[in-house]
């Protein structure tokens, strides 16, 4: 609205400018020059007349007018004169990079015209292409022994073994040392008793060669003192081995029976230890509960 105001008071000034020109041309209608000047001015009356008939129309068109529909008119209008602005400084900003476009061209050209300053130039481009590639060749060389030098490092560390490999040896090898430890505690006993079976059998052996030899001798030897003396010393030296090699088995079986009471009291602590074990877990394991259950609680 502001704008088709100025717009009015402009028309109207341009008005009072006509008439103050007017004004000093009028004289006196008897004079020929005054017809003509007459004539202009019936004119110009008209078309003062016709501009002020425009005048009222455009005043009465810019009551009609929104004020918003003017107000995007004018917001338009400024946008068409900042894309005129743009437009010519894109124009500039082309026209001195084609310039300058140009001045490159004709220089290359001039470069390229004479066969002395081309074959230099040609050679330089060859050097440079060259040195080029000696420098893509040495660092592709670099690239190759970083790459395997990665590779190396790579095959060291897939080769030392993660904390979980090494638990899952942990107890693979805890496996393995308790089979073992079954294995030879069974191997043990079978060597145990397959030797009592053959110290029983040696014993059985020489039992039964006593058996038959006195058996065959029995006669002989109760027919006359001497030999009966004779039969009664070897009874007693065969009483006394047989005491010896007794002494020497519960002597044995004493040694074995200390173990086995150390084994035992040993077995009583391990199982003491195992059950304080076990409830100092179990405390344990309430205090995490308690610990992470006041955590979240704290969060909250």
């Amino acid at each position: 609205m502001s704008e088709a105001s100025k717009s009015q008071g402009t028309c109207t000034e341009r008005l009072i400018e006509e008439n103050k020109c007017l004004q000093p041309l009028q004289v006196d209608p008897d004079n020929g020059v005054s017809m003509v000047l007459k004539e202009d001015m019936d004119e110009l009356d008209q078309k003062k007349v016709a501009m002020v008939k425009d005048l009222q129309l455009l005043r009465d068109r810019v009551d009609k007018v929104d004020a918003n529909v003017v107000q995007n008119l004018m917001s338009c209008l400024k946008t068409l004169e900042d894309l005129g602005k743009q437009e010519s400084e894109f124009l500039s900003t082309s026209n001195s990079k084609r310039s300058e476009l140009q001045d490159e061209i004709i220089e290359l050209g001039g470069r390229l015209t004479g066969d002395h300053e081309c074959s230099n130039f040609f050679d330089s481009l060859d050097d440079l292409i060259s040195a080029s590639e000696e420098e893509l060749d040495s660092v592709k060389k670099a690239l190759m022994s970083s790459v395997r030098e990665t590779l190396a490092l790579k095959r060291l560390l897939d080769d030392v073994p993660t904390q979980t490999e090494l638990i899952q040896y942990e107890r693979r090898f805890s496996e393995l040392y308790i089979n073992i430890q079954d294995k030879l505690r069974q191997t043990r006993r079978y060597y145990a008793t397959y030797n009592a079976l053959l110290e029983i059998k040696d014993l059985m052996l020489k039992e039964t060669s006593l058996l038959n030899s006195i058996s065959s001798q029995f006669q002989d030897a109760i027919a006359s003192s001497a030999s009966k003396m004779k039969l009664i010393d070897s009874m007693v030296g065969i009483l006394k081995g047989i005491q010896q090699k007794l002494d020497k088995v519960n002597l044995s079986h004493q040694e074995e029976q200390q173990v086995c009471n150390a084994l035992k009291e040993k077995y009583a602590a391990a199982a003491v230890e195992q059950r304080r074990c076990y409830t100092l877990l179990k405390a344990f394991q309430e205090e995490c509960a308690k610990n992470e259950k006041l955590r979240t609680q704290n969060f909250v």
